[in-house]
């Protein structure tokens, strides 16, 4: 069975499903989805990209049709099904997808956060969900203030699970599974199986199916990948030149820091290209607004952190760009799944300089798979090295700071002649000035003045 028309979806999940252009499933989706209605457990491991939100919310939402009323009741519509997600753009982006599914029901979905106000949130919440859809930290603060109620939940997805234990969420992860009923369908989700991913399905799935559709690990075969070693001060102008070479429309670049990611998009916009920074600094407003714009087209492209390296699903992204090695090799895997998703085709290049090569050996080690760097010829004229205007402020004071010249006094430049006083000061009067061509006196510098006679104010008897 590989047609979504196979499915056997009620009319109202399939008119949307097949407005979506879904026709025949992802592996994962094959696999998952009939497990999933028969109401089992499931630990689903599958390579980022191919599907995974349809595998888990199409048979959910096909489950909870039957508590499906148009009543205005908030109490008619009680959270059924939670979905816990790592960061505020997946949650975003699965509660869009939900919502397409479900748009020919009753059905509702809500999505929550950090960085945005609970306002809006909680007004939401008060007007009845079935579907929640939540970051871990954010859903913890309403479980607080009692305006997220999870004692009747069915059904609990934790997806990108080895991202939440990553960022160590697993103790928010506990509290929020203690508030939900023992008897309910747990799906676990994760592009990696760890230890520690195994450790928590034993501890909160009972008896589940699983579903591994590619050995744990392995890097998407439709992406081509491609290892240059470049000097640090190189880099900018090998992304340039193989954006131009390769005629690149778009692209994830990806570097590791919060401070180089804001100073490359500034670098490479002031050089023509139009370019957005996405990191964990920017509010949660310009973070949206940066991937909406990508989303468009007004962004060529979008440098960006490991904030924007998992599960966000932005179609037809020909590249990824490796600016920096990630430091950790699993990164690598779903950094490069953010291009040739779906079964297109993507390309994803990694530029690494001799510092590097030991993180390289790492994704080596982890993916089972040789590496082997390219040649690169670089553009041999360099471009001329810009004046920035914080030289220019930096010249004056750098020319204030310079060593002064040493004063000119003509007397050092006289060859040396001896001299001697002319005449001696006598009770205590002053020197008189001295002729430099008489003879100085004999062993007497003409220098030193002589001692001069002080009377005594009292006389000391012996």
């Amino acid at each position: 069975m590989n047609s979504f028309s196979q499915l056997q979806l009620a009319p109202n999940l399939a008119k949307a499903v097949a407005e979506m252009g879904y026709e025949t499933m992802t592996p994962i989706q094959a696999q998952a989805i009939p497990v999933v209605l028969s109401g089992q457990d499931v630990m689903g491991a599958a390579q980022t990209g191919t599907g995974k939100t349809a595998a888990f919310s199409l048979p959910l939402l096909q489950r909870m049709l039957a508590h499906e009323n148009t009543s205005t009741s908030p109490a008619r519509h009680p959270v059924r099904a939670l979905v816990l997600l790592p960061t505020r753009e997946l949650a975003d982006q699965v509660a869009q997808q939900i919502k397409l599914y479900a748009k020919y029901t009753q059905l509702r979905c809500a999505v929550v956060f950090g960085g945005m106000d609970m306002k809006p949130q909680t007004a939401e919440l008060k007007r009845g969900v079935e579907v929640l859809v939540a970051t871990p930290g954010r859903l913890l603060d309403h479980i607080e203030a009692k305006t997220a109620v999870l004692n009747q939940v069915d059904y609990v997805v934790l997806d990108e699970a080895d991202r939440m234990l990553d960022i160590g969420f697993l103790p928010d992860l506990q509290r929020i599974l203690s508030y939900l009923p023992k008897q309910r369908t747990t799906l676990l989700f994760s592009a990696t199986f760890s230890p520690e991913i195994k450790r928590l399905a034993s501890s909160y799935l009972q008896n589940p199916v699983t579903i591994e559709v590619a050995r744990p690990n392995q890097t998407a075969s439709t992406v081509t990948q491609l290892f240059f070693n470049i000097n640090e001060d190189d880099k900018r102008r090998a992304l340039k030149q193989i954006l131009k070479q390769k005629e690149i429309s778009q692209a994830f670049v990806f570097v590791n820091s919060k401070l180089g990611c804001a100073r490359l998009a500034r670098s490479l916009e002031s050089d023509g290209l139009r370019t957005a920074a996405l990191h964990g600094d920017k509010s949660q407003d310009e973070r949206l607004k940066a991937l909406e714009a990508f989303k468009k087209g007004e962004v060529d492209l979008l440098v960006c952190t490991d904030v924007a390296a998992r599960g966000l699903d932005i179609k037809d992204v020909p590249a990824v760009f490796n600016f920096d090695v990630p430091f950790n090799a699993e990164d690598y895997i779903h950094r490069i799944g953010r291009t040739g998703r779906a079964g297109a085709e993507g390309i994803a290049v990694s530029f690494a300089s001799a510092s590097d090569l030991r993180l390289v050996s790492d994704i080596e080690k982890l993916t089972k798979q040789k590496i082997d760097f390219t040649v690169l010829d670089l553009d041999s004229e360099r471009p001329p090295a810009r004046r920035t205007r914080e030289a220019e402020e930096d010249r004056p004071r750098r020319a204030r700071l310079a060593p002064l010249a040493a004063p000119v006094d003509p007397f050092f430049d006289k060859p040396y002649e001896a001299s001697t006083p002319s005449a001696e000061a006598e009770g205590g009067s002053a020197a008189v000035a001295r002729d430099i061509s008489t003879p100085v006196r004999s062993g007497i510098s003409p220098n030193i003045k002589p001692k001069r006679t002080v009377a005594a104010l009292f006389k000391t008897t012996s």
